[in-house]
């Protein structure tokens, strides 16, 4: 009697293992199951973490916000995100000191329409434990600036215009795979100016990490995943600014096996996010 008991308790145990439903599973470089633990340990022994996410996927947000909790009980931190461009830094600022509230925020700085859900979150957290936050992006402007009339034309700017950009001129390296890539998307028609528009993002950001990190602290920045992939963008500009600098990136894919990593996907960056492609998207 206790042999079958033990044995219906076993088929319950596999049928409830069975029909477990996950939303992602993380992968190490090599397409070799990692964990969140795992990431989170990598993390405290960096001085900058790129975190690629992408923009509409729910689970991304919520892994973003609990890293960036459970890293700040760890390590000191500063935080910067792709999302808010380097010119709105003063609104910013004034936002996380509670000099102005959140409708203010929202009438002086160019905020993203997913913002209140995806990123307000992060600011918050940010606020409340006195973190600096940096707006970390190129203002659009410019980057469109650029895909119109080239690099040179940043030249022209202001000075003051030219503070919120990386210094003049911007190192550029058309063979870089996922710049080759772009203007493979682009089908040739619009030759190097869609990646050059991208490389001014790239490395303002690079610019202001750099700039802003702090001694005996760590850096996450919230990217799109595309800006980091395959250790290119704002991994390869960091790196022209410090060699030795110690960086965990984090890239996030979409899959409908959570079981087994795309061959696609390795070397994309040293853990990848894989999350299911039916997850929630935020808009």
């Amino acid at each position: 009697m206790k042999k079958i008991v033990f044995n219906l308790f076993l088929f319950a145990t596999i049928i409830g293992f069975s029909q477990e439903k996950k939303a992602y599973q993380i992968f190490d470089k090599n397409g070799k199951k990692s964990s969140y633990e795992k990431v989170l340990k990598a993390g405290e022994k960096s001085d900058v973490v790129l975190f690629g996410e992408y923009h509409d996927n729910s689970v991304v947000h919520w892994l973003q916000l609990e890293f960036t909790k459970d890293l700040a009980e760890k390590r000191e931190l500063v935080l910067g995100a792709e999302m808010l461009e380097a010119d709105n830094q003063i609104q910013l600022n004034q936002y996380l000191d509670g000099e102005i509230n959140q409708k203010q925020l929202d009438s002086t700085a160019r905020l993203w329409k997913n913002y209140k859900t995806d990123y307000k979150p992060l600011v918050d957290f940010a606020k409340e434990k006195k973190i600096n936050f940096i707006a970390t992006n190129v203002p659009r402007r410019y980057a469109s600036l650029v895909f119109k009339k080239d690099l040179v034309a940043l030249d022209s700017l202001s000075v003051q215009e030219k503070s919120w950009i990386a210094p003049l001129p911007i190192e550029f390296d058309v063979n870089l795979p996922g710049y080759q890539s772009m203007m493979q998307m682009q089908g040739g028609h619009a030759g190097d100016k869609m990646p050059k528009a991208q490389a001014i993002k790239d490395a303002t950001m690079a610019y202001f990490i750099n700039k802003n990190r702090k001694e005996n602290s760590v850096f996450v920045h919230y990217n799109g995943t595309y800006h980091s992939d395959n250790y290119e963008g704002i991994n390869w500009y960091l790196k022209k600014y410090d060699s030795g600098i110690k960086i965990v990136t984090i890239a996030t894919v979409e899959q409908k096996d959570l079981l087994k990593l795309e061959a696609e996907h390795y070397n994309k960056a040293d853990f990848i996010l894989v999350i299911d492609e039916d997850v929630t998207k935020t808009y």
